[in-house]
């Protein structure tokens, strides 16, 4: 079980962050200032550390060092001075107010790379072969069944010098799973070559997969060798082979029977020793019915056939990437971090996903260059179908409990016209949303609306918008002040 010390000032906060990773398996202690949490650090171990950017007293980046990795949280008013505890060693840093997802997803991420960090690559661990099936894999996420499958047979695959068919949707991930097959393999330290069958034109295709001497064709004036002989000794993974013309599917029987190349132009063949990985979206079978296919060749690639689901059957994985997707985004592209809001996490949810994770990174990518802050909405997404938003946004999240077993927790954001009240709901009954509502509605009668900000660590601009998101409206005797 993980330890975990919270460093955060305002009680409210701190208690929600308690209840929220103690239902998730984490062991938890608190503290509200550094001299607190450097007491109980010199007491007890820890493996990570969440703390506030600001507290009383020295701020949170003294606690960073290099042997706890340290989690900041901070407000988006200061997202500057993140960037700055991040230069000095934070691992990570997650904005105020963050939904329970974003915590939880944070806080995994950082201790399973923590650990991966920890273990020498010459540990007799347990995990070690978990750990390396995780590196081969790198680039691939899902915690659903049906990628787990998708994983576990990944992993069983690889070693073997065997054909694969990878079947599957355009935008599934074919290429993503050829690299992990072939990162996993003993072949690993050698190229492989990738080569999209539709995308070459059919006169290129064999010069282009087998090479030409010099002077077989018109415009071949020096002699070149093909993608087959420059993926030597690793592996040569085909893209949409079903669009393979029928003379390249006889030559490239040929490379699989004989385990030889002949360029064209060339009286002489070649050995060549590859891992031959084709992939295809379409139904190989009824290019076979109808002569588009060769079924000798068909016999050969289909030793192992690994078909990968669509994002639609993936529903418990959609959140995951489209979260993996946004970081990346942000940083390629140069942007603060940004996060989803509730409706976009529930737009995400809702829409199919023709185009599957190919169709997913390029809404997250477009969100990003087109939100008008660090927060994503449904509507920057710009998805295809109208999703109506409820009187309240329900949504799932799945969780584990300590001894790994699936918890699903409900998450209800309340609206204008919401009948439930947080201010009577017990303390252990509320949600980080309820903490928000119960607090200003305690509170913004003693304070102003600078005040209430400071003391939830986020911009009157911040607390504005939630107000009208949560159906906060502000009272008169606040709004006077």
């Amino acid at each position: 079980m993980s330890k975990v010390l919270i460093v955060e000032d305002e009680g409210i906060i701190r208690s929600a962050l308690r209840r929220l990773l103690e239902r998730n398996g984490f062991q938890i202690a608190e503290a509200g200032t550094v001299a607190e949490a450097r007491q109980l650090l010199a007491e007890q171990p820890f493996d990570l550390i969440i703390s506030d950017l600001r507290l009383p007293g020295e701020e949170g980046t003294a606690l960073i060092n290099q042997d706890i990795p340290v989690l900041i949280m901070t407000s988006y008013a200061s997202l500057r001075s993140a960037v700055d505890a991040m230069k000095q060693g934070a691992v990570d840093y997650i904005a105020k107010p963050f939904d329970h997802d974003e915590m939880l997803s944070a806080v995994n991420h950082i201790l399973n790379q923590h650990r991966r960090q920890q273990t020498p690559e010459n540990s007799p661990s347990a995990n070690s072969e978990v750990e390396s099936s995780a590196d081969g894999l790198q680039g691939m996420l899902g915690e659903s069944q049906a990628m787990q499958a998708v994983f576990q047979q990944i992993k069983k695959i690889a070693p073997f010098n065997t054909r694969v068919l990878i079947l599957g949707e355009s935008g599934t991930g074919k290429e993503l799973v050829a690299k992990a097959l072939h990162n996993l393999s003993p072949r690993h330290k050698s190229p492989i070559i990738s080569v999209n069958c539709a995308a070459i034109p059919e006169t290129l295709i064999e010069s282009e997969l087998f090479g030409h001497e010099k002077g077989a064709f018109t415009g071949a004036n020096t002699s070149r060798n093909g993608l087959v002989e420059a993926a030597d000794g690793g592996s040569l993974f085909l893209d949409e082979i079903g669009e393979l013309p029928l003379e390249a599917q006889a030559r490239l029987l040929r490379v699989l029977q004989e385990g030889e190349i002949r360029r064209l132009g060339s009286v002489e063949s070649r050995k060549v020793d590859i891992r031959l990985i084709a992939a295809t979206h379409r139904n190989i079978k009824t290019l076979v019915d109808q002569g588009k296919f060769r079924l000798d060749l068909y016999y050969r690639l289909n030793v192992i056939e690994l078909e990968l689901p669509c994002l639609a059957e993936r529903e418990d994985d959609i959140l995951l990437i489209a979260g993996s997707l946004l970081k990346s985004c942000c940083e390629r592209l140069g942007k603060p971090t940004s996060r989803f809001s509730k409706s976009a996490m529930s737009a995400l949810l809702a829409y199919s996903w023709p185009g599957n994770v190919r169709e997913l990174e390029n809404r997250v990518e477009r969100a990003v260059i087109l939100a008008d802050d660090t927060l994503i909405h449904a509507e920057d997404l710009e998805l295809p179908q109208a999703i109506q938003q409820p009187k309240k946004a329900n949504f799932t999240t799945s969780l584990k409990t300590s001894n790994n077993q699936p918890v699903t927790e409900a998450l209800e954001v309340p609206t204008a016209d919401d009948t439930s009240n947080p201010a009577h709901l017990p303390l252990d009954d509320l949600s980080l949303e309820d903490y928000f509502v119960r607090f200003v509605e305690e509170n913004e009668d003693q304070m102003s609306e600078t005040q209430l900000a400071k003391k939830l660590g986020i911009s009157r601009k911040c607390l504005w918008e939630r107000r009208q998101k949560l159906g906060i409206p502000r009272r008169k005797t606040s709004a006077s002040r």
